[in-house]
């Protein structure tokens, strides 16, 4: 035993830099022994999250499998908004909730254990649903999937904020993006096996693993060593949101910070936009999702652990590079769609920038991430990350349909360039934000 936790702790130095494993910044005296054995639970539960993440993808996979069981096509067009804003916009009504529990690692298993349920309920739907019942029931359990995230996601930030100490938290989220990366390349390339479309058994199998990976993080997450916590100050849910919105006045910081993740979701809104381009350039129809996910695990594998790593020297600085990322991106892939030639008319120009953008967003999310984790205290850590989850649940779908009328008139190309704008804007916006790694 004791020469496991030494073998682990040497693992542990080596994957975070420390020469000293006990090195501990903002987390209780207690957790620091811990450290070192929670961070390979953090690493395993959150490859178990990724992985579930990408093989449910509602930008990629969900779309095949509505294709797959004949749903009708303005189904389709719900998965994204369903998803992410399903997933956040909750999270201030639980925030106080999870506050009275002194222990939250029990609400993040709880969440990861739902959606392992609904992952297999989504498998079984690959199987056995069909028409606009089976895309029905598809919408129904995504709801149910979301929710359930929203819960993990506002529990685990809170976890990892009193278990991992300070500029080791991108570290963590970097490696276990590269991880989750190589098995998501693992599986595309299975995929790509495929010549015309994955049937209904490939993408069962696939949402199971979904299904296997979500367990895995509920399993991790109960075994986390967590120091009980303060369970003073549980809102309800009014109470929540009137303390939500005096601190938006009174933290201009935090309100700030809002303003420049709102402009980021230039990068989450262009993704699907910029595989659609692919799909319509290049004339395929369903062969191209092997393609996307793999060339997302590659981006995922080469780029959390270098944003991981810049996070944690300034978060600020990842926000803004992202921002001016995701612009680049947008433009590059609006030049593609405007010229003519035959290697633009095949899939491969479009899975660059998609890769591109994956390796971007990969930053945004990371940037964002780290920066709001560090910028709260522990005493408000659950609620600044709730409410800033729900601002962005509310602007995902008032943004995420605009975006949707905009590509209706525009067109897709012009289109990226208005989001193009957008991220520049993002750019600026964090530019001026400050330091809270220093």
């Amino acid at each position: 035993m004791a020469e496991r936790e030494i073998s682990q702790s040497r693992l542990y130095e080596w994957l975070t830099g420390d020469e000293d494993s006990r090195m501990c910044r903002d987390i209780p005296d207690e957790a620091c022994d811990e450290q070192p054995r929670n961070f390979f639970l953090h690493l395993l539960a959150s490859l178990g999250n990724k992985l579930a993440d990408e093989l449910s993808s509602a930008r990629l996979v969900l779309p095949w499998l509505m294709g797959v069981i004949g749903a009708p096509l303005w189904m389709v067009g719900l998965l994204v908004p369903i998803r992410e804003s399903g997933a956040l916009l909750p999270q201030l009504f639980v925030a106080g909730l999870i506050r009275l529990k002194p222990e939250r690692k029990w609400a993040w298993a709880a969440g990861g254990a739902l959606q392992a349920l609904a992952a297999a309920a989504l498998a079984l739907l690959a199987l056995f649903g069909s028409g606009g019942t089976g895309g029905g029931l598809v919408l129904f359990v995504l709801v149910l999937l979301s929710l359930a995230r929203g819960l993990s996601s506002i529990a685990t930030k809170d976890v990892l904020g009193k278990t991992i100490a300070k500029r080791r938290r991108g570290t963590l989220m970097g490696w276990s993006g590269s991880v989750a990366g190589a098995v998501t390349l693992a599986a595309g390339g299975v995929l790509m096996l495929f010549e015309d479309r994955p049937g209904e058994l490939a993408l069962a199998v696939l949402l199971g693993v979904a299904a296997l990976g979500w367990t895995l993080n509920a399993l991790c997450a109960a075994r986390i060593t967590e120091s009980p916590g303060a369970v003073e100050g549980g809102e309800n849910a009014w109470d929540s949101i009137k303390l939500g919105l005096r601190l938006l006045r009174d933290d201009r910081s935090f309100l700030h910070f809002n303003v420049s993740r709102a402009l980021l979701l230039a990068s989450a809104l262009a993704l699907p936009y910029v595989a659609l381009l692919g799909q319509q350039q290049s004339g395929t129809e369903l062969g191209g999702l092997g393609i996307l996910i793999v060339v997302s695990g590659v981006a995922g594998m080469v780029a959390s652990p270098v944003w991981g790593k810049r996070a944690d020297a300034s978060s600020r600085t990842v926000m803004r590079d992202t921002g001016l990322g995701a612009a680049v991106c947008c433009l590059l892939g609006a030049t593609f769609a405007w010229l003519s030639g035959d290697w633009t008319a095949t899939v491969w120009p479009y899975a660059l920038v998609y890769a591109l953008l994956v390796v971007v967003h990969a930053g945004v999310r990371l940037g964002r991430k780290t920066y709001l984790v560090d910028m709260a205290g522990q005493d408000k850590r659950a609620l600044y990350v709730a409410l800033s989850n729900t601002i962005t649940g509310v602007l995902m779908l008032l943004v995420g349909g605009l975006v949707g009328a905009l590509a209706q008139w525009l067109g897709t190309a012009w289109l990226l360039l208005v989001l193009a704008a957008m991220g520049l804007a993002a750019a600026a916006s964090a530019t001026r934000l400050p330091e809270v790694e220093r």
